[in-house]
């Protein structure tokens, strides 16, 4: 795979230093799950932590705005001080906390802060202006934060056209961090110039959350796993009796011309291409203890549901991926919060951890969350696990990101 360039200018192309003194307002995406008034997976706090120190190493005041959650109002179970105490911790130095975004106290606590530190903004979502895209609100944050620039890297917000992710570009000259351009390069790198074969893995809840990404795989990818309620919908449509199982309904035209697209690419071989379960894990109730118990497709019962591919499927799927050059994984293939209906995707994630030799990326939300538990080494088994769910999935699908289109240009 070659390495595909970022189109827009990062903070390397920043005049820092050499004498000066510059504060720089960063855009993060410390959307961290916390667990009694902890931060519980810091894997987005610590993704952060290359770009804020080549700032701070030129010398520069660094100001942070993030959102968490999905408050209404000021709502401060969605506070943003624990995942600064976080950060506090991983730095080994003080972080200074606000609770304000853009008003008065945002303004002193810059203002009053001294060369080199770091001040942090509540979150940015507890003003509903946020999500509007305002430029009053983005205005206001670039009055509080006297910054000379304005650093995009949050990569788990950029598919959105927010306050903090797009308005704030039209009052500071506005670039990229470390993080968001390596997403970029490595997902854009497997998707344009993958080492071939590339296999995908798309699993997850529904088809149309994914109809753009699965087009774009039927395009490059030499084969498809499909796993996960999505298997479901695929199965249903081919005409398995589903039982009790998460079907989404009305999808027969997408399913048509996916399938359309798979015969014009392989011709007769789309079931070797566009790979579906040839068994699966069922049950009757979603519980915490609930049984696994598999079931070939001719056989599932009316009161069962599937919630996990089978383990002849999973022999399939992990001795396909044994033979991939390329791995690129967005969706988990079963319930994967039950242990009982992990199996498919850990053993899939083995199959990917265990081979080096495999550029395995996997995409951002659930499927991050999920190998950040299974794997010991914190995803560091992985060639690339992404921050961004919805983010990774448009870049996958080959759309525009506006928080990346509004930065400066290379060359610019």
């Amino acid at each position: 795979m070659t390495k595909v360039g970022f189109f827009k200018q990062t903070i390397h192309d920043l005049p820092l230093g050499h004498g000066k003194h510059h504060r720089v307002l960063l855009r993060v995406d410390y959307n961290v799950p916390l667990r009694d008034g902890k931060v519980s997976d810091d894997l987005r706090i610590r993704a952060s932590i290359p770009t804020l120190e080549y700032l701070l190493d030129k010398g520069c005041s660094l100001v942070l705005m993030s959102h968490l959650g999905r408050p209404e109002g000021h709502d401060l179970s969605c506070s943003l001080e624990p995942a600064a105490k976080r950060l506090e911790e991983l730095l080994k130095r003080k972080v200074i906390f606000v609770d304000d975004t853009a008003g008065d106290a945002a303004y002193q606590a810059v203002r009053n802060a001294p060369q080199g530190s770091i001040v942090m903004f509540q979150n940015v979502r507890f003003d509903k202006r946020e999500e509007e895209d305002s430029e009053e609100y983005a205005e206001e944050i670039a009055h509080a934060a006297q910054a000379d620039y304005f650093v995009q890297d949050a990569f788990g917000v950029v598919h959105r056209a927010h306050s903090s992710t797009r308005a704030i570009t039209e009052f500071l000259p506005s670039v990229a961090g470390l993080l968001i351009e390596r997403e970029y390069e490595v997902i854009n790198g497997a998707m344009e110039d993958p080492k071939k074969p590339l296999v995908a893995i798309l699993g997850g809840a529904k088809v149309s959350d994914k109809i753009k990404v699965v087009e774009r795989f039927v395009e490059i990818a030499d084969t498809i796993l499909v796993g996960g309620a999505m298997a479901n919908t695929f199965l249903d449509y081919k005409g398995v009796h589903m039982g009790a199982s998460k079907v989404e309904e009305g999808q027969k035209s997408t399913l048509d011309s996916i399938y359309e697209a798979a015969r014009k690419k392989v011709g007769d071989k789309v079931d070797e291409f566009l790979v579906l379960p040839i068994d699966l894990a069922v049950t009757t109730e979603v519980k915490e203890n609930a049984k696994r118990h598999n079931q070939h497709l001719d056989k599932i019962k009316s009161d069962e549901m599937a919630l996990d591919i089978g383990d002849e499927s999973i022999e399939k799927y992990t001795s396909i991926i044994s033979n991939a050059k390329t791995v690129i994984w967005n969706g988990p293939l079963g319930m994967s919060e039950l242990d009982e209906f992990a199996h498919g995707s850990a053993r899939v994630a083995l199959a990917m951890a265990t081979r080096p030799e495999i550029q395995s990326i996997v995409g951002g939300g659930d499927t991050a969350d999920f190998v950040l538990k299974w794997d010991a080494k914190e995803g560091k088994s992985f060639s690339h696990v992404s921050t961004g769910g919805g983010a990774s999935l448009d870049l996958m699908s080959g759309k525009k990101l506006p928080g990346v289109e509004c930065l400066l240009d290379r060359g610019k």
